[in-house]
């Protein structure tokens, strides 16, 4: 019990806001549902999951020496109304974890602090493991006592709602465990009704397929039509589900300046995104988890933004997209011009880039552009009739 207490107490000091013990196991009913999962096919773009199912099952399967795990959890509640940009459709919503530095690099630097003074201190071996790596952390997480799996199936705590951060430790030591934390959702389904497209199907029951996190960061081709208007302005990221947490009431905002917002990040004007370039898209989001998705997929969506944004003058800052290298990019911006430009400026465009398309993939938004402008066009003539 000394060495867990003088464990926490060094957690504390490097800047965990809770810390938990656990054996290092998931129960047969953990594993068993996340094979459900994969069989579903709703790992999608997400072939990791896939690859390192049989280790990402079990700890133990992943380090057959591991006995404990060291679960930490950091908190990011944000200052402000996480949802507030959903009301401004000329300015790109990104999801408040990544509006700062990367998580990621944070919590792994301080994980090898706090596993290196372990090692030294016990006599241990130890893993340091952020969520990247093949761990089912969440289920880790509630075993621990930090929090439990809410119904958006993200880990909620008592103390900080939805907004924390998880890192693990495994080591060869047998520590006594704490007890797991208990479901408090209750009969709430404030995180299903909310979802924006309707990811959440049920009680923790997620396909990520349609998630609105999967499709602006982890989706590497066009996001399907139908799913488009749904994204509204989110261009990396959601954070719906998270934001309407009641528990967030309990949850404080966080002090310390690790993951402090950029100004830059909050609101980010749709039409000065869509015109960076690489060493822009370098330089605008260096150190942020947002670098990872590349520039391409960070266009796509803020086009998608932009066509959902209503705003006709957005129009000829989508048109310049129309050229771009990027499959991808083009054809996100045909989309966003169908959406906001007048039917003789589509036309006009259409006449002017369609001929040497040779994208499939791009000559066929074109096509469902103007197959659109079209069918109005005869809905407006019939009713005008």
């Amino acid at each position: 019990m000394e060495l867990v207490a003088e464990v926490k107490a060094r957690a504390r000091a490097l800047g965990f806001d809770v810390v938990r013990v656990t054996q290092a196991r998931l129960p047969e009913d953990v594993r068993r549902e996340y094979r459900a999962f994969l069989a579903a096919g709703r790992a999608g773009d997400m072939d990791w999951l896939v690859a390192t199912a049989d280790r990402r099952e079990d700890p133990t399967r992943l380090w057959p020496e591991a006995r404990s795990a060291v679960v930490c959890g950091m908190n990011y509640a944000p200052a402000g109304e996480p949802l507030a940009n959903l009301s401004r459709p000329e300015v790109g919503n990104i999801s408040v974890y990544a509006r700062g530095r990367d998580y990621h690099e944070v919590l792994k630097g301080r994980l090898k602090q706090l596993a290196g003074w372990l090692a030294a201190r016990a006599g241990a071996r130890v893993k340091v493991f952020v969520d990247t790596a093949p761990l089912l952390e969440k289920p880790l997480a509630q075993q621990a006592g930090l929090g439990w799996q809410g119904k958006h199936t993200n880990l909620v705590s008592r103390q900080f709602g939805s907004w924390l951060f998880l890192g693990e430790i495994l080591t060869d030591l047998e520590l006594p465990a704490d007890p797991p934390e208990r479901d408090r959702c209750g009969s709430c389904r404030r995180c299903l009704d909310i979802c924006p497209t309707g990811a959440i199907l049920g009680p923790r029951r997620l396909d990520p397929t349609l998630c609105v996190s999967y499709l602006t960061i982890e989706h590497k081709g066009p996001i399907p039509r139908s799913l488009r208007p749904l994204l509204g302005n989110r261009i990396y990221g959601c954070d719906d589900c998270l934001a309407v947490c009641p528990w967030n009431k309990f949850a404080r905002t966080a002090s310390r300046g690790l993951f402090a917002h950029r100004s830059e990040l909050d609101a980010p004007p749709l039409a000065d995104l869509v015109r960076l370039d690489q060493a822009g898209f370098r330089a605008l989001f260096r150190g942020t988890a947002i670098r990872r998705i590349g520039l391409a997929r960070l266009l796509r969506n803020v086009l998608l933004a932009i066509g959902n944004s209503g705003r006709p003058e957005l129009s000829s800052a989508a048109s310049s997209r129309l050229t771009d290298p990027s499959p991808l990019v083009r054809g996100a911006a045909v989309w966003a011009v169908g959406r906001l430009a007048a039917p003789e400026e589509l036309a006009a465009l259409a006449c002017r880039h369609l001929p040497g398309e040779r994208d499939p993939t791009v000559r066929e938004e074109w096509e469902s552009a103007l197959a659109e402008v079209t069918a109005q066009a005869r809905s407006a003539r019939l009713s005008g009739s």
